[in-house]
């Protein structure tokens, strides 16, 4: 017989179910991973061009050492899942159960690839440093303030691949079988 599981469940690429109330690290698969954010934009569409979430979690693996590099490729998993949201959006009080939300879901996923629970400080820096490039090169002139003027952006990534989601997804999943054999023992 099945457990009961808390909450609704939604399908994933691969065809699993997974419940974002009640993540568990068996539910969480790289497939999925790879596939949902290389087709999920960031910045919730508003970019100049398609810029996925897994472009950009290469692009910060590819800024931190070797042994925080898995963490980087995986920093925004659970959006996979739970979907991307505007920093400024996700920040507000009455989302705190939306965050609690995505903390459990990340928890699930670094268990289930052997991760540390907290993220690494140079993958934070990264992922900071890589936000004020894609606001730069991403982004339309901003009417606001991003409060990104502490933060040194790097210099020109040329963001923003032009290459289809699916091969995105490919350069995710090859990045990652790479991290993860450098890991077996």
């Amino acid at each position: 017989m099945m457990e009961a599981r808390k909450g609704g469940w939604c399908q994933t690429f691969t065809g699993r179910q997974f419940w974002p109330l009640d993540p568990k690290p068996e539910d969480v698969c790289v497939e999925d991973i790879a596939h949902h954010l290389s087709q999920l934009c960031r910045f919730t569409g508003a970019s100049k061009f398609l810029y996925s979430v897994a472009e950009h979690s290469i692009r910060v693996a590819m800024e931190v050492p070797l042994e925080d590099k898995l963490w980087g490729l995986l920093h925004d998993a659970s959006e996979a899942y739970l979907c991307d949201l505007a920093a400024p959006i996700k920040r507000c009080p009455e989302l705190a159960s939306y965050r609690d939300l995505e903390d459990a879901v990340q928890a699930a996923v670094c268990e289930r690839f052997g991760l540390s629970p907290g993220m690494p400080a140079s993958v934070k820096e990264a992922d900071l440093r890589m936000l004020a490039t894609e606001a730069i090169e991403v982004m339309a002139y901003p009417p606001a303030s991003w409060g990104l003027e502490a933060v040194k952006p790097y210099d020109s990534h040329k963001l923003g691949w032009g290459i289809p989601p699916v091969e995105i997804k490919q350069q995710f999943l090859t990045f990652f079988t790479n991290l993860a054999s450098r890991r077996l023992p």
